[in-house]
């Protein structure tokens, strides 16, 4: 099976389920995620409801390229260029006064969690989407993140527009993303490692 003709394939599907509206289920640079169109209020909803929680704390936003934060932020603080090229390993950013995304992938106090995804698959999809991509893990019901395809509830694959063939194989646990939280005048706050 040639796994290029598979990807391209994978990704020229999920562009048109996201531009539909709908939800995806892909691999991301950290692990298996659920998706949408992070500029369309009502598949974020309709991910909401997939995953039985109604606010943003656990979404994360896919970018490809660090030059588009300035699109989805009133200010990008001068720190977090060098953190994103420095970083060795996936690192998600929590910043303030979001923009250009829809309303309800904002946290509580107005802040959105954003990560320029180095991974193929993630980054490839971002790019050719043209959009940022929302990534939330679809939790089990005892509410631990699977770590690999295999563990993801099947009865939650089921509910999903559409779900990548790419990568269901890999038994490899990927990386956590470090966490940090950046604020005007470059203060931050570590989250996780």
């Amino acid at each position: 099976m040639n796994s290029k003709i598979d990807f391209r394939e994978d990704i020229a599907k999920c562009v048109d389920v996201l531009r539909a509206g709908g939800i995806i289920l892909y691999p991301t640079d950290t692990k298996w995620s659920l998706g949408c169109d992070a500029t369309n209020a009502a598949a974020v909803k309709k991910l909401f409801g997939l995953i039985n929680k109604n606010d943003a704390d656990n979404l994360t936003v896919l970018i490809d390229n660090p030059s588009k934060l300035q699109t989805y932020l009133e200010e990008v603080p001068e720190m977090a260029w060098d953190l994103i090229e420095l970083s060795e390993k996936p690192l998600t950013i929590i910043y303030s006064e979001p923009k250009n995304l829809t309303i309800n992938l904002y946290r509580s106090d107005n802040t959105i969690a954003i990560r320029v995804t180095r991974d193929e698959f993630s980054r490839n999809l971002c790019t050719r989407f043209r959009n940022p991509i929302v990534a939330v893990s679809p939790n089990l019901k005892d509410n631990k993140k699977p770590l690999v395809f295999s563990q993801i509830d099947k009865e939650l694959i089921l509910k999903i527009d559409f779900v990548v063939s790419f990568k269901q194989n890999e038994t490899n646990i990927p990386q956590q993303s470090s966490i940090i939280m950046l604020g005007k005048g470059n203060l931050f706050r570590l989250i996780r490692e």
